[in-house]
Order: structure tokens, then sequence, then C-alpha cells
């Protein structure tokens, strides 16, 4: 793919305006834009970047909540070339500030006041208007590179200074591409709820861009809110996590909403209960369609549900293009039928982690031949048919709601605390948030309730702990490692004897 054949979220709505433009580009509660005026908002935001300095490969910065202004911005972006570094509104304040400098961002776009943000140029997204140009020259699309930094997505929301994961134009040209055999169309509605800053919402919304659909973007989720909307524009898809299917599943307007017009949900990002895909199969219409990856790239793997009933515990077969690799401890492919670390690699593969040489090589393995595959850190093992079960995760990271959550960053703020003397973290299984954080401390004499709430108070929302249990020493193997599956699966085995 050369220069001039890749395709960016600019040239593709520049297109869909010339072919449809009164058609709906987006939906939110300020009202509709269509793929005339979406396209016309983000040259004005190309000429202002243009003309404050940003071209290609810079880095502007967008640290707000979803709205039609934030998706133009990606478009002004795209149009000159520039990286678009996508900050977390439910990180700390340190951690914002912290992401803001890592990206190197010339501009930062912001509805946050007092954002920390050093030397780079902030914008404020209620005086937009301000900084756009009136009556742009309009900016030719810049000659994109395949391999050409597009976004920055940082992989976490918590404290602590969470990873940039670099994504190529061409990994987004890709799924721009894809819609069409995604199923979206230019008749397909989308609703989002989960944030712009996620790959998970950014992957639904350029497959229904780039097919000339509609997107209809919600600022937060709100199960009530969001089954109206699906309701009132016949919604056709939907980008989910587990929890979220869960929340609305548990609504009392589910069973009285009208959503007949789904044809697909996708879900993504958390482990996904094998009864809650079958109560979505039974309850709502439409096909379910569950998604397995990484951020970083590699392969995917593709679960349709609604064709593969007795397949609900595992997460599908492996997508077009990718490519799998079972790996043991020394990294040597396993026998048939046995588990082994989930190793893939594909055409769509990050550029590495921001500033982080060291961490970006610990993430790839090099086969004999040279082909460089992206580490999953999950346990996995293949059926008979091909389809792929995750059974554990060699990493401490905990999914929760769809965030990532570490464990270290927890277990440091309890370490900070005068009575602890040690701490572990570990994630359960949680019906709501598919896995929920509770940690194990050594603190001889402290209050359990006491320490908890001191710990809470420290944490962003997400990192929250469910449970805090005191215990006399953590439980560990004979080189000294601490045994967190075992702590695990007492605490789980407890439950359930519960």
């Amino acid at each position: 793919m050369n220069a001039s054949a890749v395709e960016t979220l600019a040239r593709a709505i520049e297109r869909r305006a010339a072919e449809a433009p009164t058609h709906a580009a987006i939906i939110t509660d300020a009202g509709v834009l269509s793929y005339a005026a979406l396209h016309q908002f983000g040259v004005r935001a190309a000429a202002a970047m243009r003309r404050d300095g940003v071209g290609m490969g810079d880095t502007v910065a967008v640290l707000a909540p979803n709205s039609a202004v934030y998706l133009a911005l990606m478009v002004g972006a795209a149009r000159v070339g520039a990286v678009l570094a996508a900050i977390p509104v439910s990180a700390d304040a340190q951690a914002q500030a912290a992401m803001i400098a890592d990206s190197g961002a010339e501009l930062l776009f912001t509805d946050k006041a007092g954002v920390v943000a050093g030397e780079v140029r902030t914008v404020e997204l209620g005086k937009i208007d301000q900084w756009l140009e009136r009556d742009a020259v309009v900016v030719p699309h810049a000659p994109v590179p395949p391999d050409a930094p597009m976004t920055i997505i940082y992989s976490s929301g918590t404290t602590g200074m969470p990873k940039g994961i670099v994504q190529p134009f061409v990994y987004r040209a890709r799924m721009l591409e894809s819609g069409a055999a995604r199923g979206y169309g230019p008749d397909a509605v989308t609703l989002l709820a989960t944030p712009l800053y996620s790959n998970t919402t950014l992957s639904s919304l350029v497959q229904t861009i780039g097919a000339g659909g509609t997107i209809v973007l919600m600022a937060k989720f709100d199960a009530a809110e969001w089954l109206r909307l699906a309701e009132r524009h016949r919604v056709t898809h939907a980008m989910l996590v587990p929890v979220m299917c869960s929340r609305l599943l548990a609504h009392p307007d589910f069973d009285r909403t009208d959503l007949s017009a789904f044809r697909v949900k996708y879900c993504t990002s958390a482990p996904f209960a094998p009864a809650l895909k079958a109560e979505i199969l039974d309850r709502w219409p439409g096909g379910l369609v569950e998604f397995y990856g990484m951020t970083e790239g590699g392969a995917s793997f593709v679960l349709f549900a609604h064709e593969h009933r007795d397949k609900l515990h595992t997460v599908g077969t492996i997508a077009a293009g990718g490519e799998l690799r079972l790996l043991d401890d020394a990294d040597r492919d396993v026998p048939s039928g046995e588990q082994g670390e989930v190793v893939t690699r594909s055409p769509s593969m990050m550029l590495g982690y921001h500033n982080r040489p060291d961490e970006t090589a610990a993430c790839r393995w090099i086969a004999p031949d040279g082909s460089v595959w992206q580490r999953t850190g999950d346990i996995g093992r293949l059926d008979e048919d091909g389809f792929l079960s995750i059974v554990d995760r060699k990493k401490d990271m905990i999914i929760s709601g769809g965030f990532n959550i570490y464990p270290s960053d927890i277990e440091a703020v309890l370490a900070g605390h005068g009575e602890v003397i040690e701490a572990s973290v570990v994630g359960v299984p949680s019906a709501t948030w598919g896995e929920t954080p509770v940690a194990f401390v050594v603190a001889p004499g402290a209050d359990a309730a006491g320490l908890k709430v001191w710990l809470n108070e420290r944490l962003g929302k997400m990192q929250r702990v469910a449970d805090l249990r005191l215990i006399d020493a953590l439980p560990r193997g004979p080189i000294g490692k601490v045994l967190k599956r075992h702590l695990r699966d007492t605490y789980v085995a407890q439950a359930i004897a519960a």
C-alpha cells in the first residue's frame, strides 16, 4: 500500500460529503451533523492546525468527553497528517499531565479548566469557534506514508504512567476499508457510548464512517438513555463491553423497548461470561459478535455467538489475515490441544509504545524466521474446531468494565500506609464488571474496613477495590514469587461456599 493509496478518516468523510452531503454523519445531544458539515468542520480545523504550525508527524492531544467536535478534530488532524493523542478523562490529573507531556503535543484541546499541560498551547473546546479558521483555505491532504503514526492510545486510565500505543495510518485505513465486510453500510446506525480515547470505540466508528453510515454518540453511558436512543434512531449496530450489556438487560425498560432494528451487537474489551452471551441471544434481536484482541494490534478473534451457541465459552476463531501461535514458558510451540501464551501477528500492528523502546521490545516475540509477533500475556487453548478459549493471564493486569487496571498501581498506594507490611492485588470474577480488584494485605492490628476506605479514597474510580482481606502472610512459591492465582482461587472458592 503506497502513500497515495492510504485511506484516512479525512479522505473518507470528504468522499462521503461529495456523494451524500445531507446524510447524517453523527448525532449527539447537541444535534445532527451531516457529512458535508462534518467535512467542513474538519477542513476548518485542519486550516487552524496548519496556521498554528501543526503538520505531518506533529502531535495534538484531546482531553474531553465524546462529542462531534472531538470527531472533527480527528478529521482535521488526519488531513494535515498529524498524530492525535487521546488522553483519558477517567485518569487523575497527575496521570493526565504525564500523558500530555509524554505525547509531545503541540496543541491540547480540552473542556477541563486548569489542566496542567506545561508549555503546551491549550484550546478550550467551549471556545473552539474562536480558534477555528472562519474562511479557511482548503488544506490539501497530507501525503501520508502507511507507517506514519496516526494515533496514540494510552493503555490505562489509572494512576501511574500509562503506555502510549502508537498506531500507524495504515492501521485505521484497513478498518475504514473493512466496514462493508463487517456488515456496515450507508443505512447503518451505530450507537456508541464508550469513550473516543478507547480503541474499541474508534474501531466501530471508523468502520461505520468508512461505509457511509451514521454514528449516534453518547457523551457517557446511561442505560435508560441508551435504550431511548436505540429505539428513537432505529439503531442497527452497537459496540459494547460486557458490563454495559448486563446493565441494559437488567434495566426495567429493556423488554419494553423496541430493538427490532438491530442487526448485530459487537462486544469486546473484558471477560464475557457465557451465561450473559446466552441471555443476550435469548432476549435481544439481531446477532451477537464478540471480539478478542489488543489495542497493540496482532490478530483478532471473532465469535459469531448467534451461529455457535455451543462455543459461548470461547472467544471464537482467528480473523482473516491473522496468525496465532501458543507458546510455553520457553517460547516453544505447545502441542496441539495444550495451553500456552497467545502470541499473534497480522498486517495491523502498533508501531510501538511511545518513548518506551524497552517495553516495546518486551511485548514482542521474534520468531526464528525473523518475523515479529505480539505477545498478549493471555494463556489460551485451541479446541479441535479452531476456537480459542482464554484460560488464564500471564500478566497481572485486571480488565474491569473494559478498563485496564494494573495491580502494581494499587499495591504502591497500599505500600504508603504506615501499618502495611506487604500487599497483593488480584482480579476476581464480577457479574457486573467482568473482573474487579481485591486486595490481600499483611498489616497486623489494622482495621480492614478502615484500610479499604483509606485506599479507595486514593485511587481512581475504576481502580477501587471491591474487597480488602487482612492475612497473616502472602503465599509464595519456591523462589519467593507471590502466588496470585492461589489468592484468587481461594477467594472465589470462599465466595461460592458462602
